[in-house]
């Protein structure tokens, strides 16, 4: 087990860049991995998503030159009507959006830019409320580092990537001040919520809670800079410009591959990319018995799961999907919001222990491999997989063996398969109920699905071997 570190910086850890992850340079050693079956309890997740309209721009998730990547606006007067998915929104919405930016040829050395319109169709003015904004850039901002699976993270300083700095500020409330705190648009007119810069070979993650007085229409595009005639020398696309593209341009090409349709899982599902308009921000609930008012926990030596991000053909025999269902969407792009990226789940867990000797109980996220049978098991390899299948920040609230209440962070890197270590350990007295609250934002480029297990000890009582211990003796 790779040893917890109590604080880390990124100058301490080797930058890999975005491929690092997926396409080894050198040819890699073979591994032989053992499939590991643990028979438990997988229950469906209580609660729901709420109906909060999220703006989700993924597809194509690589951009490389100027597009159309999701526009709202109606199609008339539109160069290409189908671009365009007339759907306006009001009130409390969120923006969302991921974008890597690559060049064609060596000539193709230009950034590209992600602009963000907002158009008032109304015959009276709009106020935008910029609630909170986070965007982050692989560089500089997010370097791809290398990070054990559990770090400390109470200082916000440690993260891997664009999409697990935004999960993990977002959780904090980090609110950027590159975000206007609100535009007053007039009757007709047109502004810039945001127009950000991607440099080629990086990504960038955006997430942005509006509320507005009425109706909007919004477009995210990309465009590459403009050059001034000396090769160094460029500048943003200016609104004009923005407003041409959304008037006369095309559906961003290459296009992403289309997906499996929903009924078809014969075969390898292809889940696709998300353009469109999701239903769903946030999916918070109690987690109790059936008609209770606690979580009894696990007989010793047992556990249960909930799953976490669940997706068609991988709900792990409960047959719950969780990913958000699509309002509009390009015909060639995802069926449902798979993965929910963005998405705010907030768990509270009564945890009671309705025995008659002391136990010790764990909660902990793990990674288990995908599967949709009706069977009470989960499967992970030992060692894991070497994809990536989770990385972000995890916010961990409870009341410790002195009735303090803990507030902590965790950075998670977990592969696919990965057992996972608990977030914490609660020593329960006989009849004792003590509240758990795991909070996390489904971070970008995450793959589903993640699942919360409560478990128990098959032994007495124990010194607490949570995460909170083992991080104190590290800082000692």
């Amino acid at each position: 087990m790779l040893p917890l570190l109590s604080a880390l910086t990124l100058a301490q850890v080797p930058q890999m860049s975005i491929d690092a992850f997926y396409s080894p340079s050198e040819p890699q050693e073979t591994i032989t991995r053992e499939t590991i079956v643990q028979p438990q309890e997988i229950r469906v997740l209580p609660g729901r998503l709420d109906e909060i309209p999220v703006f989700n721009s993924n597809s194509p998730e690589v951009v490389y030159s100027a597009g159309i990547l999701l526009s709202t606006f109606p199609p008339d007067e539109m160069l290409a009507p189908r671009a365009h998915l007339d759907l306006p929104l009001a009130g409390r919405f969120d923006i969302f959006s991921h974008h890597i930016a690559r060049g064609r040829t060596k000539a193709d050395w230009l950034p590209k830019y992600h602009g963000l319109l907002v158009r008032n169709p109304n015959d009276h003015p709009v106020v935008m409320n910029v609630l909170q904004g986070v965007s982050y850039v692989t560089n500089p901002d997010a370097p791809f580092v290398d990070l054990p699976p559990v770090v400390d993270n109470r200082t916000g300083t440690v993260f891997s990537g664009p999409g697990s700095r935004l999960a993990g500020d977002v959780l904090r409330g980090v609110d950027e001040d590159e975000f206007p705190d609100r535009l007053i648009l007039e009757p007709g007119e047109t502004r810039m919520l945001y127009n950000l810069p991607i440099h080629l070979g990086n990504a960038r993650s955006t997430l942005v809670k509006v509320e507005t007085t009425g109706e909007v229409y919004l477009a995210s595009l990309a465009m590459p800079a403009i050059q001034r005639g000396d090769r160094r020398a460029h500048r943003p696309p200016t609104l004009e410009e923005w407003e041409r593209l959304l008037m006369q341009g095309y559906l961003a090409f290459p296009r992403d591959r289309p997906p499996t349709p929903l009924e078809e899982t014969r075969f390898e599902v292809i889940y696709g990319r998300v353009a469109g308009v999701a239903r769903g921000s946030q999916w918070h609930t109690e987690i109790v018995d059936e008609g209770g008012s606690y979580l009894s926990i696990p007989a010793p030596g047992e556990a249960f799961s909930y799953p976490i991000s669940t997706v068609n053909a991988g709900t792990l025999g409960t047959g719950q999907i969780q990913s958000a269902p699509m309002l509009v969407r390009y015909p060639d792009t995802a069926y449902l919001a798979h993965g929910n990226y963005g998405v705010h789940y907030q768990f509270t867990l009564p945890l009671k222990n309705n025995g008659d000797r002391h136990k010790t109980v764990n909660v902990t996220l793990q990674t288990p491999l995908k599967h949709d049978r009706e069977v009470e098991e989960l499967e992970f390899l030992e060692p894991p997989s070497d994809r990536i299948f989770f990385r972000g920040s995890v916010r961990v609230s409870y009341k410790d063996e002195l009735g303090l209440f803990r507030d902590r962070f965790f950075h998670l890197v977990q592969r696919r398969g990965e057992q996972g270590e608990p977030l914490v350990t609660l020593n329960l007295k006989p009849g004792m109920t003590r509240d758990v609250t795991v909070e996390l934002l489904y971070p970008p480029d995450a793959t589903p699905p993640q699942v919360l297990t409560v478990s128990t000890d098959d032994n007495s009582l124990r010194v607490n071997k949570g995460l909170e211990e083992k991080i104190e003796v590290n800082l000692e």
